[in-house]
């Protein structure tokens, strides 16, 4: 019997069992890290993290006071976390009963998006009625480390009021590009690579000429608002898309950026306007 057990533990199916089981674990983990992602509750992980490293280099320096000292701490851990991520856990819960838990991460996502495409269509819109020149570079794929390096590091989160901001004329950051890596402004003032094409239109200027330059060497989106008339065109893969107006823009940014269209639920630019309207 006993082999017929070790042959059993040792099957395709067990073994099968068992690997779903790890993944079924790391799915929970995961789904546990991406609630309390953005809150307090990560750096107090981060802080029982430190505790249980230092709890094991008691064992391994041989530092017996410490280690007395932490065994009397530990063991009330569990209540402490209990009490501690109270809020994160009771969110948890009411998502687990509403069936929402395991369709969080896609409803961030798109509400980022939006956020996203909200920021960038109000500061774009404002910038073109005052024509303020302004030159968004947005990384997919092909990173743009090299072009970040030649402005201003910044590193912040993505709002219409700091875009709008950077560009204002005769400011320190206005004259460049904006670079936008991983949903954040990476860096300001930024020097992009001109395109060489001979058949760029000679009305173009310098920020249309570079927009096309990187849109060439990369697979970035680039913004452009012209400072003379005020229009607005976005540049990818080579080709420019000119004179576009609010509407047509946010939904090129959204289909090149997000592979998605405007939808019902997502005319951000139409919402800012009805709350600017009253």
């Amino acid at each position: 019997m006993p082999k017929w057990e070790h042959l059993i533990d040792f099957s395709p199916v067990a073994a099968l069992v068992n690997i779903v089981d790890v993944l079924l674990v790391w799915f929970v983990f995961y789904k546990l890290i991406t609630i309390i992602k953005g809150t307090k509750a990560v750096q107090l992980l981060k802080g029982i993290f430190v505790l249980i490293v230092a709890r094991i280099l008691t064992d391994l320096f041989g530092l017996n006071t410490l280690r007395w000292m932490m065994d009397q701490v530990l063991p009330v851990g569990f209540l402490a976390i209990i009490i501690i991520f109270q809020p994160e856990l009771r969110r948890a819960l009411e998502q687990l009963g509403r069936g929402r838990l395991f369709a969080r991460t896609m409803m961030q996502e798109e509400e980022e998006r939006n956020r996203l495409m909200e920021a960038i269509t109000k500061s774009v819109s404002y910038m073109a009625k005052r024509r303020i020149g302004a030159l968004i570079s947005i990384e997919k794929e092909t990173g743009l480390s090299e072009y970040i390096e030649t402005g201003t590091g910044m590193d912040s989160y993505i709002t219409s009021e700091l875009l709008i901001n950077i560009f204002i004329p005769n400011t320190p950051l206005h004259d460049g590009a904006v670079i936008i890596q991983k949903n954040r402004i990476a860096a300001a003032g930024c020097y992009l690579p001109l395109s060489e094409s001979p058949f760029i239109s000679k009305e173009l200027g310098t920020r249309h000429r570079a927009a096309l330059g990187i849109s060439e060497v990369t697979d970035a989106i680039t913004i452009i608002v012209s400072e003379e008339t005020g229009a607005v065109s976005v540049t990818v893969d080579g080709d420019i898309n000119r004179n576009l107006d609010m509407e047509e823009f946010e939904a090129k940014v959204r289909r090149v950026w997000f592979g998605s269209t405007v939808g019902p639920t997502n005319t951000s630019i139409w919402k800012w306007r009805r709350r600017k309207n009253g």
